[in-house]
């Protein structure tokens, strides 16, 4: 086998054709990142000012049988990062491909993670769990033995955890009135200052995610083209902002699953944003992002945004939610997690998907 560099646009249907031959016949599978791949491998987008990336594929004489990208972000630069992974099964040690590959064009880095795409905002993880069911929207999706391919590395796990409307209600709950901060206010986005509400988005991500593991800093115009491809798909009501005396110092950001509108490899189109305004049952959200300045952390904003949520949820009749990613290394929002559903269903709260990325230095 051997790697071969995509060198132009023209080529780019070879990478594609990988990632189709696998999940053919596939009924779990779903195309939905496509946008964000497209955004990221095959324009100039905003993260390409500060990231450089090579696209490649595997060949097996004369059968494409992997492909991936090796991302590296002068924001996370000791890091070379494998992405967009696809391969067929029983391919042996295609990790020693790929190295070579890291060596050869990314000699300065010191590090390597697999399953990191670019950013934590546009998508991480190589799934461990559950593999029968379709993935939720903005949660990747793959076959059962990729994490073999990657069993040299290190393996840092990232869980969700799933429940339904009653356990989220009582979670929104959590904190006495009493505890309320002078000044809080919580309030949705307006779509029709889109760019101004994403700058606060982007800053307050910015201050509120120092610490989390792979974490690089944002730049207003790459979250403005994160938004963009599902503009038309999201709501005033999917972004909560609060603000103490004016100041923005947190944001929840949440999702209906889009995964339910598709029933293929393909991505989100305008047929599906027609059905979804037209009602399209959707009966499971996500909550994608809480993020809340350092200085307010312990505070009672997060649980005032989650509250904020509730009667939108329940109009449009949702009945599950899930939550993640939370590296396992967070322990303290996994405890809290626990704790509020073992209080309420009086069983000890289990995972429900289980992701890793895979690392290892050079």
């Amino acid at each position: 086998m051997i790697a071969e560099l995509i060198q132009n646009n023209a080529d780019y249907k070879f990478f594609e054709k990988v990632s189709a031959d696998v999940y053919r016949g596939n009924k779990y599978y779903r195309g939905t990142e496509g946008s964000i791949k497209k955004l990221l491998l095959n324009s100039k987008s905003a993260f390409q000012n500060h990231a450089l990336i090579k696209k490649f594929v595997v060949r097996d004489g004369n059968d494409l049988v992997a492909r991936f990208a090796l991302i590296n972000d002068l924001r996370l630069k000791d890091y070379c990062q494998i992405s967009f992974f696809e391969a067929q099964p029983d391919l042996g040690d295609i990790f020693s491909i790929i190295k070579k590959e890291i060596k050869s064009h990314f000699p300065k880095c010191t590090k390597i993670v697999a399953g990191l795409s670019g950013h934590l905002n546009y998508g991480a993880g190589i799934l461990l769990h559950p593999f029968d069911e379709p993935p939720l929207f903005g949660l990747p999706y793959n076959p059962a033995y990729y994490s073999d391919y990657f069993k040299a590395l290190t393996l840092r796990k990232m869980v969700t955890f799933r429940f339904d409307m009653e356990a989220y209600a009582h979670w929104a709950n959590s904190y006495p009135v009493c505890r309320l901060l002078d000044g809080l206010v919580i309030r949705f986005m307006n779509k029709s200052k889109i760019k101004e509400e994403s700058a606060i988005y982007t800053r307050l991500n910015n201050l509120s995610f120092q610490q989390h593991p792979y974490w690089a800093n944002r730049d207003e115009a790459e979250d403005l083209e994160l938004f963009y491809p599902f503009r038309h798909l999201l709501d005033n009501e999917n972004l909560i902002i609060a603000e103490i005396k004016g100041q923005p110092v947190g944001f929840f950001l949440w999702y209906p699953d889009f995964n339910k509108l598709v029933t293929s490899q393909r991505d989100l189109n305008l047929w599906d944003v027609i059905r979804f305004r037209a009602g399209k049952y959707i009966d499971t959200f996500r909550v994608t992002e809480i993020g809340v300045i350092p200085e307010y952390q312990r505070s009672p904003v997060a649980m005032e945004m989650i509250k904020k949520s509730l009667p939108t949820l329940y109009k449009k009749g949702y009945k599950f939610c899930e939550v993640g990613f939370i590296f396992e290394e967070n322990r303290a929002s996994i405890a809290m997690l626990k704790r509020m559903l073992q209080r309420l269903y009086g069983t000890e709260a289990q995972t429900y998907r289980q992701f890793a990325v895979f690392e290892m230095g050079l």
